[in-house]
């Protein structure tokens, strides 16, 4: 009877047998296996040697070990000793993928994520070891290039695969769908492009597909998605899938999350949804799904999150949601939703969060918003009325972190048990009707950061129990009817960094307990009857961007140093009796009093006419012999000075770098002080000769246009070429060190696609860009000023778009972002050709802050991207990109980004979306081209225009990317006849 034995069990029995038999055989079987196991540690150590261990997280793996089992992130088998596993995840990890893995003969199980490995993901090695691998985790590095097919096409054993937050670029391997061991797929946030392949869905063994955050486009496939019996997660969100969500997706009965979100999708929710009873969440935001809420939803049970935000809901909102008891957060904001909520979702016991903002309902509160545990409620901009109440044993006095019920039209008194929510962190009550007082018992939200009570018809005075609010970071009351004075206890709000009062009735002067707040950036305090001085402490306040006191009754000398140096006037405009250099108004200052020397020595007193005959004549005292003495230098000063500034003036009649002195209007000035006026000129391209002398560089018949910077004059140099000179708005500029670093900058930057900076002047009060002139004006008058007679043809507006193009790629090459990409910054040289200029204006600001960026770039509405919204994303080069994308539309439409029409406001990027959607994107185009064009190309760059116009970053192309896009949309008959 033969007996059940391990592999282990068998090695040794037979090594022992051996052993008996012949010693020496045994010797060398050992031997063999100790070859094996060091095979393991060398292949090991040869990884090692190829990578970077910075904090020296591998320093376990020592090369004299027999084994590597006890290794960091090394597993072994426990009867054969060999390695099985390999886990480094997040050890900081760099270099390439060598190959000395390929010597663990055993391993199954690969993790590298959360590293900084890079190197082609078409890696031998890499393609190698998929080929016996079950599980490889790759995320969350810096590997590049495209999938290989080959990845696919041998993989006998790998069931997970991640490649997750990497840069992959290419088409997802149509080998793919024969792997049919893969369980988990996971390529999120990527680049990768194109559709899914149509046999994906032959992977019957799927349990987790994730593909989110790329640019994958087209159907989602249909054909036998019903046969994936083990998916439990779905997700493909944040892409460009268009067409309907899959009808038999229901049919997946073990799913728990399908997210589909941020897409193009259409249609109306799929009935089989209602299978899904055991799914967790569903997420359909930002696509373009209509139709109601259908009241089989309640089926879905287990639904805990449910997210059918910013599409085209419409109707009543089901009662049936009152049955999905495990809901925890339900999102239907930014939709047509009609009526108000069902009193049904008092039953939902463990709702957390709802959003039902930027809707159509309409009627009071329903009364168990405030009864049920919830974390989050958000109203805003809807048609609600009626009082608020939150009555006195509300459950989520211990629970509500959130309260935005702005714009709607509520009314009645501020609920003094406001102060009752423990933990809020944001109250906003804005845009209503609200009137009375507001309650003291604010002060009590300890953990409150936003309170927002703007737009109301509050009176009385702020109170001063709002000190108590320890954490508070924003504060906005403007435009209300608030009385008294703004209250000393603000200074215990360490945290606050706006504070907008703005459009009240408030008085008294300005706390100097202000100046301690240091974290503060913007303070609105215009339109009221402040009154006394600005507090001379402000200028400590290091982070200030904003600080409005226009049209108040403030006196005496603004501040100096810090903000208040480069101050604009419009901040401090109507204050009559301030004084200072920003407004132009000198400050009454005690004069002291004169030196008078006694011309009659016999009318002194008896001391005084002792002192003097002593000295055997008129002896002035010591202060008379100062007095005359500085007067003397004084004179021998001036003398010495006229004598230079005669000699300057003289060697340098030629030249505008020490002669440019500015009089505060737009011209310049010879006639004030030199010592203080005399500013500095750098020119890039050459000395600068003005043909028609300084003063009239400025000259306002020679404006050309106004922006968000400056305003920019035409001048001619004295070889008769005509230059561009910008005045920057004062408010703009850093130090005169910083200024002269970063426009040195711009200043090394040439493309044939960019506005070329020629040079600039400085003084402390004067700062002018000296740009080449662009003959034929701005884009933006070529497309809405012209006439049809002189319209841009199709094959124009195409060259346009690849100039401006290639102009913003340089821009992002030289790491420069633009930050300000509109029509009316795209200027058209005599050739035709497009020049982007304005660029990197953005980093002369004192802080690149985003409320000073969109107030100087208010005029690009409509091609600002959302990011500026949102203060937690960070701005990058994908924000010119949104912009561009925008800008294509305007080019190939011939309508502006917004436009305001008599009962409507049309928004560009949504009508031409809507239009694609319906298959009427040719209706888009601008008729002024009477179709003497090829339609397509105008189709293509439409599309590619609203992917750049995405509204998540990751999801638009970088610059280069669309370049090349162009080139490929441009007709290949007509690319010929133009090489011809």
């Amino acid at each position: 009877m033969w007996i059940t034995t391990t592999p282990f069990q068998a090695i040794v029995t037979f090594l022992y047998i051996l052993l008996l038999l012949s010693p020496e055989k045994s010797i060398l079987v050992v031997k063999s296996v100790n070859v094996a196991l060091n095979d393991d540690v060398l292949g090991l150590m040869v990884f090692k040697a190829d990578i970077q261990d910075p904090y020296f997280k591998l320093s376990s793996w020592k090369e004299e070990d027999d084994s590597p089992c006890k290794w960091v992130g090394v597993r072994c088998d426990k009867f054969s000793g060999r390695v099985t596993e390999l886990h480094l995840p997040g050890l900081s990890l760099s270099g390439h993928v060598s190959k000395g893995l390929l010597r663990l003969q055993f391993l199954q199980s690969l993790s590298l994520s959360r590293n900084n490995f890079t190197g082609y993901i078409n890696n031998p090695v890499l393609t190698q070891l998929i080929k016996s691998l079950q599980y490889i985790n790759l995320g969350e590095n810096g590997f590049y290039g495209s999938i290989p097919e080959e990845w696919f096409r041998q993989c006998w054993s790998i069931r997970f695969i991640s490649l997750s937050s990497n840069k992959l670029t290419g088409h997802i391997p149509k080998s793919i769908g024969s792997c049919l061991t893969l369980q988990d797929v996971d390529f999120k946030s990527n680049m990768l492009s194109g559709e899914l392949p149509k046999n994906i869905w032959s992977l019957t063994s799927l349990r987790s597909i994730d593909l989110s955050n790329n640019f994958l486009d087209g159907e989602i496939p249909n054909e036998k998605i019903e046969t994936l019996f083990d998916l439990r997660v779905f997700n493909l969100s944040c892409n460009n899938f268009s067409g309907e969500l899959p009808e038999k997706i229901g049919e997946c009965l073990l799913l728990k999350s399908v997210d589909v979100s941020d897409n193009y999708l259409v249609g109306k929710i799929p009935l089989s949804l209602q299978k899904l009873s055991l799914c967790n969440v569903v997420c359909l935001k930002g696509n373009y799904f209509a139709g109601e809420i259908p009241e089989w939803i309640g089926n879905m049970k287990s639904l805990e999150r449910l997210d059918f935000s910013v599409n085209n809901f419409t109707g009543l909102v089901p009662s049936a949601l009152g049955d999905l008891e495990s809901l925890k957060s339900l999102n239907l904001s930014l939709n047509q939703f009609t009526g108000n909520l069902p009193e049904s979702l008092v039953n939902c016991i463990n709702l957390s969060v709802i959003d039902v903002s930027r809707n159509m309902f309409t009627g009071n509160i329903p009364s168990w918003v405030f009864s049920l545990r919830l974390k989050s409620v958000l109203l805003s901009g809807n048609q609600f009325r009626g009082n608020v109440e939150f009555g006195e044993s509300a459950a989520a006095f211990e629970s509500l972190e959130m309260l935005d019920l702005s714009s709607n039209s509520f009314y009645g008194t501020i609920p003094l048990s406001v102060g009752n929510f423990s933990n809020l962190e944001l109250l906003n009550l804005s845009g209503n009707s609200f009137s009375g007082f507001v309650p003291a018992s604010l002060g009590g939200l300890k953990d409150v950061s936003v309170v927002d009570l703007s737009h109301n018809l509050l009176n009385g005075s702020i109170p001063n129990e709002i000190g108590g609010a320890g954490s508070l970071q924003e504060l906005r009351l403007e435009n209300n009817f608030f009385t008294g004075s703004i209250p000393n206890e603000i200074q215990n709000c360490p945290f606050l960094s706006i504070l907008s009062l703005s459009r009240n009735n408030i008085s008294g002067i300005i706390p100097v307990g202000i100046a301690n707040l240091t974290y503060l950036e913007y303070v609105d305090l215009s339109f009221n009857h402040l009154s006394g001085s600005l507090p001379k402490e402000l200028t400590n306040l290091s982070n200030l961007t904003t600080f409005n006191v226009s049209h108040n009754d403030l006196e005496g000398e603004l501040p100096l140093g810090g903000f208040f140096n480069t101050i604009p006037l419009s901040s401090v405009f109507d204050n009559p009796s301030i004084c200072g250099s920003i407004v132009n108004q000198s400050c009454p200052g005690a004069h002291p009093k004169p030196i008078v020397l006694n011309p009659n020595p016999s009318h002194s007193d008896h001391g005084s006419e002792s002192l003097n005959m002593s000295h055997k004549g008129i002896i002035l005292s010591i202060s008379a012999i100062i007095a005359i003495g500085a007067a003397v230098l004084i004179a021998l000063g001036v003398i010495v000075v006229t004598i230079l500034n005669l000699h300057v003036k003289n060697s340098m009649s030629r030249s505008a770098a020490v002669a440019l002195t500015f009089s505060g209007g737009d011209d310049f000035s010879h006639t004030r002080s030199p010592s203080s006026d005399y500013g500095k000129l750098v020119m890039f391209t050459g000395d600068a000769e003005f043909a028609s002398g300084t003063h009239a560089l400025l000259n306002k018949e020679c404006e050309l246009g106004r922006g968000g910077f400056g305003v920019v004059y035409w001048t001619a140099l004295r070889n008769g070429r005509s230059v561009a000179i910008k005045k920057l708005n004062p408010n703009l500029i850093k130090s005169q060190e910083d200024f002269d670093r970063e426009v040195k900058k711009l200043g090394l930057i040439r493309h044939s696609n960019l506005v070329l900076l020629e040079g600039y002047y400085w003084t402390p009060s004067l700062q002018l860009l000296i740009n080449e002139y662009v003959s034929s004006g701005s884009l933006y008058k070529h497309i809405h000023e012209g006439n049809s007679e002189n319209t841009l043809s199709w094959r124009e507006r195409f060259e346009i778009i690849l100039g401006t193009a290639k102009g913003l790629a340089h821009l992002h090459q030289m790491k420069v972002i633009h930050y300000n990409i509109k029509s009316a910054n795209v200027l058209i040289d005599c050739s035709g050709e497009a020049k982007v200029g304005d660029f990197g204006l953005a980093a002369l600001l004192p802080s690149l802050d985003r409320h000073v960026l969109s107030s100087k770039i208010q005029s690009a509405l409509g091609y600002m991207a959302p990011e500026f919204a949102c203060q937690t994303v960070k701005i990058t080069e994908k924000c010119d990109v949104y912009g561009f994308g925008i800008l294509m539309l305007e080019i190939v439409t011939g309508k502006k980004p917004v436009e305001y029409m008599e009962d409507d406001v049309v928004i560009l990027c949504d009508m031409v979306r809507g239009a694609l959607d319906n298959g009427r994107a040719d209706e888009c185009i601008d008729r002024k081209l009477n179709g003497d064009f090829p339609v397509e190309e105008g189709i293509s760059v439409i599309k590619l225009g609203l992917v750049c116009a995405s509204q998540v970053p990751s999801n638009r192309p970088d610059m280069e990317e669309v370049i090349k896009i162009l080139e490929m949309i441009q007709c290949p008959s007509e690319a010929r006849e133009e090489i011809e």
